[in-house]
């Protein structure tokens, strides 16, 4: 048997710092993605978990030990305190979340933003799990740190979807939350001296820049520039007409902004 995949990496290259990834069809009929890293190919099923594993019997790991701990709940009249995860656990539940994670960096390349949202919130799960029943704090944290990795790759998703559905100020809320959710996660775990130095905050100040130097101009913003150009060159009577239109535009504006609020006491 020849185990040699040296022509499928040559047909495929790697480019340092670009994420490659391509969807098909295997040949057990299930939808599978591949992403290109430095020594090889990684393939994951685009569905269940990523490696298409049943440990124990069940879809995930992080299953297998919720079923743990609902047995150990009736076997103690609903306490779960005495519930704990030991470093072999929380090494074996990482390492799924790991595939989680990578998946939906992929998810992300391939614009599948629903997809990319429910790895994501399975590997919230997992990272509450372990910081719940992680056996010492220090064990917990070994886990827990990677949490504002996820952050990053939620944020990003959410705010391309409202990028795509032209809510360029909704996408830019979305991230201004997602740098207080870091903010206020390292505050919580009392590691506010990595706040300064956090890459995922970093880049999602520039994702921000990103969107604000792409963001479509509004009517009144088309407007407004056009009024200035007008001024340079002193066409006053353009300029004018200019600020009428403005001005319509305001009241305009203005009107819907009442209707609004009188609608709003109304249904108070």
């Amino acid at each position: 048997m020849d185990y040699d995949i040296s022509h499928l990496l040559k047909s495929w290259p790697y480019h340092p710092g670009e994420v490659s990834v391509r969807r098909f069809i295997g040949r057990d009929g299930r939808e599978k993605i591949q992403m290109r890293v430095d020594l090889g190919i990684l393939q994951m099923n685009t569905t269940g978990r990523p490696d298409g594993k049943r440990p124990f019997g069940f879809s995930t790991l992080f299953g297998y030990y919720n079923s743990l701990l609902r047995k150990h709940m009736l076997e103690n009249n609903g306490n779960d305190r005495s519930f704990l995860l030991d470093p072999k656990d929380c090494a074996e539940l990482q390492m799924e979340m790991l595939q989680y994670h990578n998946r939906s960096i992929c998810m992300l390349q391939l614009q599948d933003y629903e997809a990319v949202l429910r790895d994501t919130q399975r590997n919230f799960d997992i990272l509450d799990f372990v910081e719940a029943y992680a056996i010492t704090d220090d064990l917990a944290w070994s886990v827990v740190q990677f949490w504002p990795q996820v952050v990053i790759i939620r944020v990003r998703a959410e705010a391309a979807m409202a990028v795509e559905l032209v809510e360029d100020d909704k996408a830019i809320k979305i991230v201004e939350r997602g740098i207080q959710e870091l903010r206020d996660f390292y505050t919580r775990t009392c590691h506010t001296h990595l706040i300064e130095r956090s890459n995922e905050i970093v880049e999602l100040t520039r994702l921000i820049e990103d969107i604000r130097r792409n963001k479509p101009l509004t009517i009144r913003e088309q407007f407004q520039k056009l009024l200035e150009a007008a001024l340079r060159v002193e066409d006053y009577e353009e300029a004018a007409r200019l600020r009428d239109g403005i001005r319509r535009l305001d009241a305009i504006s203005q009107k819907k902004n009442s209707k609004r609020k009188s609608m709003g006491r109304e249904n108070e």
